[in-house]
């Protein structure tokens, strides 16, 4: 399955190593690489988007602990705004460190910058400016992050521009087109054509493997895209080692799930969130998306493979070893949106090679990583059947026997708001409208009178989104934060011909709705479209007297064992937010935390702690208007301390240890907060 790839001659790559003697260096220049020992990541580093190829987002540090957590300061802090040509307000980043030298994605333009680790020194940058082909591209911005390769001797960067050409940063290396040598002619043309990716590449042995995204949460022109295919590289040569189908072509399998020979045109199924890898088993684990479009599928009929489905793949030949499919025929934006997570446990006194895969619809899906048989029993239900004209609908849906869902992701009148009784009848006013049911419940066709839409949740924004979640391989537990009411109303209205060639899309009662995700702000530093900065969160919100339709804990950190598939404790994350703190009525009422309506929080894992920031700012007693960083004691859950941020959490925290210190850096962003990032570490001795 491999292939032949044009590799442009890079005049300005990097070298992944940068001594501090050299200083300064802005804009493209050569460096050579280092040779040294065989590389192997320490403990005290953070070589990969997740800490590593398994997803753990861990490390074992425990300098800063519960006792000191609290006395954090800021060690340096670096603003995005000038990597690029305009600010960016959806920093989404999580920086690598390796040999004391911090990498990261900044910008509008998708710079990799290089800074001290100890003192946040700028030492260099590296940007690439794509004209059209930037500006048309689906993913802008500074993306989620890169990734680090050495064989001991050479260091090599590797990141994927707005444009959709894969970088790698070295003497001797280049930029691969990666809309060539895709087996599929993207159309309209390779300057517009709709596909890119934000998520950072993996790099394991030898081989880099990237995935593909395309608009967010937008109405689809027509059921006719480029598809989202999965390739594996050289990270030497840039040669294509093999390709993976995600939509299969004629005589390949899963072909057949899709009726009417709807696999030649449907498109997206991508891989656009980070992939896993175990090296030492020879396998790569893709979380695949949905097909065109979201929310109809009328025009691709059957159970769709490998759309929302977990695909193992050989790491040398890309060929397909399991699958398993979480959502047949998806119909409800239900993404694989994260990580899957690697973990070896222990299950009935059994050692088991696990993969653990969190999801929008709140089940944590686990898995023997080797031969894909459910740990725990996976049973196909019966789901309810939907009568929009032209749909195709599968009668059942796969559904986890263990570990119970950690999140809500269906709807009914027991979850709306209940602090008073007039509130939960203005509520019940509001869902009369609306068609209501558990998870998997389908699109209805919008009505003037009823219903306007499915009420969900689970889907889009729901449960745990691209941060995924956390693994300690210690005590074999899994971190993830959900959010818990995050509501969409899910309507279907005829597309009228001029927007799509779609029966049906997004919208209510005859207007289109066009769901989007990443709120407006996407342009990069090559689009025409001036920026809008983002509002804290895509999803729509439905509210009574501006109170959140759901009630409480409205997002949430829940820890799960995979030695036993169960919950062993569960907290809701955030401050109250302002409008409930200060609602009349509430003022003499002692209003238990609620945690907060965000999509986008990731957790970070060490010895003692998990650590995540808000989603929201809110302005209390005991802080300035801003977010706060958390810590909670990872075995009980309990908030062992908390610093201020002036923005919230728009990318996943990391940790490393340089110089004898400790390091926490995370990415904020949000509303009229321009991308920062911010290194926090105890005080010195003697301050």
């Amino acid at each position: 399955m491999g292939g032949r790839t044009r590799i442009e001659p890079h005049k300005g790559c990097l070298s992944a190593s940068v001594a501090l003697k050299v200083g300064f260096l802005l804009g493209l220049a050569f460096l050579p690489a280092l040779a040294r020992a065989q590389y192997r990541a320490k403990e005290t580093e953070w070589p990969s988007y997740a800490a590593d190829l398994a997803g753990t987002h861990y490390r074992p540090l425990d300098q800063i602990n519960a006792a000191n957590f609290s006395d954090l300061e800021i060690a340096w802090r670096i603003k995005t705004d000038n990597f690029g040509n305009r600010p960016e307000y959806k920093l989404e980043g999580t920086p690598l460190m390796v040999n004391s030298v911090l990498y990261a994605t900044a910008g509008s333009r998708r710079a990799v910058i290089a800074l001290d680790a100890a003192t946040g020194e700028l030492l260099w940058v590296h940007g690439e400016h794509e004209g059209a082909r930037g500006g048309a591209a689906p993913r802008q911005l500074s993306g989620r992050g890169l990734a680090y390769w050495s064989d001991g001797k050479e260091e090599r960067l590797l990141y994927v521009t707005p444009g959709y050409r894969l970088v790698c940063l070295n003497a001797k290396a280049g930029i691969l087109d990666l809309k060539l040598d895709d087996d599929q002619t993207i159309f309209p043309d390779l300057t517009t054509g709709e596909i890119g990716i934000q998520s950072a590449p993996v790099v394991a042995k030898d081989t880099v493997i990237v995935g593909a995204a395309f608009r967010e949460g937008m109405t689809p022109k027509s059921m006719r895209n480029n598809k989202g295919y999965v390739r594996g590289f050289d990270v030497r040569t840039g040669k294509r080692l093999w390709i993976f189908h995600t939509i299969p072509k004629k005589s390949e399998f899963g072909y057949d799930t899709w009726l009417n020979d709807s696999a030649d045109y449907t498109g997206n199924t991508g891989v656009w969130t980070q992939i896993t890898v175990d090296e030492q088993l020879g396998l790569v684990y893709l979380p695949v998306e949905s097909p065109t479009s979201d929310y109809y599928g009328g025009h691709r009929p059957g159970n769709n493979l490998f759309g929302e489905s977990l695909v193992c793949v050989d790491l040398q030949t890309g060929q397909r070893k399991w699958h398993f499919q979480l959502v047949h025929h998806p119909l409800w934006d239900m993404d694989i949106s994260s990580a899957p997570i690697l973990a070896n446990v222990v299950v009935d006194g059994k050692p088991v090679k696990a993969v653990a895969q969190p999801s929008k619809q709140g089940f944590l899906y686990v898995f023997d990583r080797v031969t894909g048989k459910p740990v725990w029993p996976i049973e196909e239900r019966n789901v309810e059947v939907g009568s929009v004209p032209g749909e195709w609908y599968s009668p059942t849906q796969p559904f986890p026997t263990k570990p119970p869902a950690y999140s809500r992701n269906g709807v009914s009148v027991d979850d709306l708001i209940d602090f008073t009784p007039e509130l939960r009848e203005k509520a019940r006013a509001i869902v009369s409208k609306y068609h209501l049911g558990p998870v998997f419940t389908p699109p209805v066709a919008s009505k003037a009178d009823g219903p306007l839409g499915t009420l969900t949740l689970g889907t889009a924004s729901g449960g745990t989104n691209w941060p995924g979640g956390s693994y300690d391989p210690e005590t074999h537990i899994v971190y993830a934060y959900a959010c818990n009411a995050c509501v969409e109303p899910i309507g279907l209205v005829p597309a009228p011909r001029d927007v799509s060639d779609l029966k049906y899309i997004a919208g209510v009662d005859g207007r289109e709705v066009g769901i989007m995700r990443g709120p407006g702000e996407n342009a990069g530093a090559d689009s025409p479209m001036p920026p809008k900065k983002a509002s804290g969160g895509g999803f729509v919100r439905l509210n009574v007297d501006d109170l959140p339709l759901i009630k409480p804990p409205y997002g949430t950190i829940t820890a799960i064992s995979l030695d036993e598939g169960k919950i062993v404790w569960q907290i809701a994350h955030g401050e109250t937010p302002d409008v409930v703190r200060n609602y009349p009525a509430f003022r003499r009422k002692n209003i238990a935390r609620t945690g907060q309506q965000t999509y986008n929080i990731g957790t970070l894992i060490t010895k003692t702690l998990v650590i995540a920031g808000e989603g929201q700012v809110t302005t209390t007693a005991d802080h300035p208007r801003g977010a706060m960083l958390r810590a909670y004691d990872k075995a009980t859950g309990k908030e062992v301390g908390a610093v201020y941020m002036p923005a919230p959490q728009s990318g996943s925290p990391m940790t490393y240890m340089v110089n004898g210190k400790q390091y926490i850096v995370v990415a904020v962003s949000g509303g009229p907060y321009s991308g920062e990032y911010i290194a926090y570490t105890l005080p010195s001795a003697g301050e």
